[in-house]
């Protein structure tokens, strides 16, 4: 059943009654509110303004905005220096070229040095459509949880994503934010949790375990209603926040269930499954199907075609979980 105390929307699986917003508008709202509270905050852009809705914080605070031009390894550079000054910049562009291009200046200059860099990371995953492999992300998780000192978000729905964003501004350290270009269900609200480095059950269960990050949390809440009609019981967790890892959050779901199933909008090889797996390993293995991008480049299509093709959407997810509770069995 839902967990009540996530505070998830009513008619939950009416989509007719769900809002379509991307999360990168909850990514513009935060940079905005995170500017209203702190006058230190200030955002630089990559000629993407409109794109990565960092255009509303231009519009409010004209003076803390500074347009960079086609440059994100510039860019991180710079915003590396002035957060060495006392000012908290977030650096806006698609996840392809920052954490795409610039990930050895963000290395260098940022993560090395610990400075309060945020790094927004839009149009990530296949569902940016159209634009094709070359602007579709499915790497930035693995480049920037290996950074050390960086915290990674992945928030599920554009509420989530300005939450992100606000908490963000508040870590001392750099944090990397992923956001989408497409418009998906908002399913959360004001009142639903979030805190740093804890994952949220959205829906309790005893016989396996989903755990997901970014939009496709709504497919893997379809998957388990779906899966409710077949008298299969699944746990449902929002893992917002990749890095720092929620190990009891985890952990102590998997005891439960004895199952897993991995879902992320990003290369398996690398992302938060295998973060994920990486500490079960020592902390308590089990069964684990995971779904994501199997090793392949991205490529041009309507956002759903791609999702359905590349084996994202529910009915994916549902075949994996048969698949690991009869692994589980035997």
């Amino acid at each position: 059943m839902i967990n009540q105390k996530a505070k998830l929307v009513p008619d939950l699986f009416d989509k007719s009654k769900l809002e379509m917003i991307p999360t990168r508008n909850g990514y513009g709202k935060g940079l905005v509110q995170a500017g209203e509270k702190d006058e230190r905050v200030v955002v630089l852009c990559a000629d993407l303004a409109e794109s990565t809705r960092s255009h509303w914080f231009r519009e409010k605070f004209p003076e803390r905005y500074i347009e960079m031009g086609v440059a994100e390894q510039n860019m991180a550079t710079i915003a590396a220096g002035m957060a060495n000054y006392g000012k908290i910049p977030f650096i806006s562009s698609y996840a392809a070229f920052s954490p795409g291009r610039n990930n050895e200046q963000i290395r260098t200059t940022i993560s090395l040095n610990n400075l309060p860099v945020k790094i927004g990371g839009a149009h990530a995953g296949i569902s940016v459509g159209p634009d094709g492999a070359t602007h579709q992300a499915l790497e930035d998780i693995a480049l920037m949880r290996v950074q050390p000192r960086m915290t990674v978000f992945v928030p599920c729905d554009a509420i989530e994503s300005q939450k992100a964003t606000v908490a963000a501004a508040r870590l001392p350290g750099p944090v990397y934010i992923r956001f989408a270009r497409e418009k998906t269900p908002v399913f959360t609200t004001e009142k639903t949790p979030f805190k740093v480095g804890r994952a949220e059950i959205f829906k309790t269960g005893d016989d396996v375990t989903i755990l997901s990050c970014g939009p496709l949390v709504y497919e893997a809440l379809l998957a388990a209603k779906n899966l409710e009609k077949e008298k299969v019981s699944v746990e449902v967790i929002n893992n917002h926040t990749i890095k720092p890892q929620d190990e009891k959050t985890i952990v102590n779901s998997v005891k439960k269930t004895k199952a897993l199933v991995t879902v992320e909008e990003h290369q398996v090889m690398g992302g938060m499954g295998s973060a994920v797996i990486e500490m079960l390993a020592k902390k308590y293995p089990i069964p684990v199907e995971m779904i994501g991008v199997e090793d392949r480049f991205g490529e041009s299509g309507k956002p759903d075609e791609l999702l359905e093709k590349f084996g994202l959407t529910h009915p994916h997810i549902m075949r994996a979980v048969k698949k690991v509770l009869k692994r589980k069995k035997d």
